[in-house]
């Protein structure tokens, strides 16, 4: 590399870092994760072989481009890999007979809530709520629009809460 290329580089560098990491830094809230993906980024970006061939005021919107992509990277690779975590580190966690009774009539309680919704209110609540799907996967599985998604999750959970006000002795 030659000596132009070398400060054209770090002109892009100067120019360009802090709005990089404080635009990674927002998505990771993590500032030593934030710093080893910004430089991951320009080490990934300075490498790409048509480097030199992108308009210069399009240089910020390929560093974020290759920063997003190395965050997905990184959090595909931490769910399927899972974390790390010392055994030792995780504290005990004491309940009490009254507390575990307590979740226990909690649940039953929630559990008789649900199945006064009819079928496709307890699924959407079932599908959205518990097991966290999107609106379009949970389009997909019931066969319906992303809309009707929508309008049926939120009827659902009126509903539920119309239940629920109606067995106030449970909180009694």
């Amino acid at each position: 590399m030659n000596d132009d290329n070398m400060k054209s580089i770090a002109a892009i560098c100067e120019n360009t870092w802090e709005p990089l990491y404080r635009y990674i830094y927002y998505r990771v809230q993590n500032r030593e994760e934030a710093e080893d993906i910004t430089q991951e980024t320009y080490v990934k970006s300075l490498s790409y072989s048509k480097f030199n061939e992108i308009e210069p005021d399009r240089y910020m919107a390929f560093l974020k481009t290759v920063a997003i992509n190395i965050i997905r990277d990184r959090w595909r690779k931490s769910k399927t890999m899972g974390t790390n975590t010392n055994i030792d580190s995780v504290p005990e966690i004491e309940a009490s007979t009254e507390d575990m009774e307590e979740m226990a009539n909690r649940q039953l309680f929630i559990k008789r809530s649900l199945s006064k919704l009819n079928e496709d209110q307890r699924k959407v609540i079932e599908l959205r709520i518990i097991n966290g799907y999107s609106v379009s996967e949970t389009a997909r599985i019931m066969g319906i629009k992303p809309g009707n998604v929508r309008v049926l999750q939120y009827r659902a959970l009126k509903n539920l809460v119309v239940i629920m006000n109606e067995k106030e002795d449970y909180h009694e």
